[in-house]
């Protein structure tokens, strides 16, 4: 490590001493010294990031990618950091990094889009529960103790237990829990349901077949609920073959002319 950044430790082994470079930095003009500098202290306070990157690791991301997100936030923190404030740098530093990552986790990380509050009730409802576990044996924790403990209600506990749920989704092509037959996920999914649309259908021309001259309506009934041929309902009724065709097209289409115009009117 090049002597302008200092040997100096602070109570962390990775927090080096480079209150004086950074008022060099403060005071230097743009140009190719003020950028060595800057890298300097970005090198010089790496080990600090990582090490925030670190309590990250059991959140579904790699350690190699929360370091990266992590060394992003240190050059935010390196460029906006004023000695003059008079505050240390690992103070400014840490929250600033640390939020570059859990913006990394908001903006990234999550399957299904959740709002910004839904995922703070998500991480604050995880965090009660964590604590819980370490004081309730043998159980859960419950709803009622998480909100007390997390100092919410009821319902934003449940909201935030459904968040987690969020989080991560499973693809199609995974295999179901349990299933031990090498069902997938998506297998299991239903679909539209066609006869759906026949309840739709026979909703809509009920009131209208209500409407039609009594044998028409015996004649429509035979020939699509009893299925019966036109010839076996013409020899049942005592009429022609042709008769029974001309009624049944006569029937269905004034049917489909009123339910047509009901549905125009709407």
């Amino acid at each position: 490590m090049p002597s302008r950044t200092g040997a100096k430790t602070h109570p962390h082994h990775d927090a080096p001493d480079t209150a004086e470079a950074f008022r060099r930095l403060a005071a230097l003009p743009e140009g190719p010294e003020r950028d060595a500098l800057r890298d300097d202290l970005v090198r010089a306070w790496l080990p600090m990031a990582h090490r925030l990157a670190g309590r990250f690791r059991s959140r579904g991301e790699s350690y190699d990618d929360l370091c990266q997100v992590a060394a992003l936030g240190l050059v935010k923190a390196v460029d906006r950091y004023d000695p003059d404030l008079g505050n240390a740098f690992e103070s400014y530093a840490v929250p600033t990094v640390t939020g570059e990552i859990k913006r990394h986790f908001r903006d990234h990380m999550w399957t299904l889009h959740v709002p910004r509050r839904v995922q703070e009730l998500r991480n604050r409802v995880r965090r009660a529960s964590q604590d819980l576990s370490q004081t309730v044996q043998g159980r859960s924790p419950t709803v009622a103790e998480i909100a007390e403990c997390a100092g919410l209600t009821e319902d934003e506990v449940r909201t935030g237990q459904s968040a987690a749920e969020s989080f991560s989704a499973l693809s199609l092509d995974a295999e179901m829990p349990g299933s031990g037959d090498g069902w997938s996920l998506g297998e299991a999914l239903g679909g539209p349901d066609p006869a759906l649309d026949t309840v739709v259908d026979r909703q809509a021309v009920r009131d209208r077949l209500a409407e039609l001259p009594e044998r028409e309506r015996a004649i429509l009934y035979m020939r699509f609920f009893d299925d019966m041929t036109q010839n076996s309902i013409a020899q049942e009724l005592g009429l022609s073959q042709m008769h029974v065709s001309r009624l049944i097209s006569r029937s269905c289409g004034r049917v489909r002319d009123q339910v047509m115009g009901d549905t125009d009117d709407e």
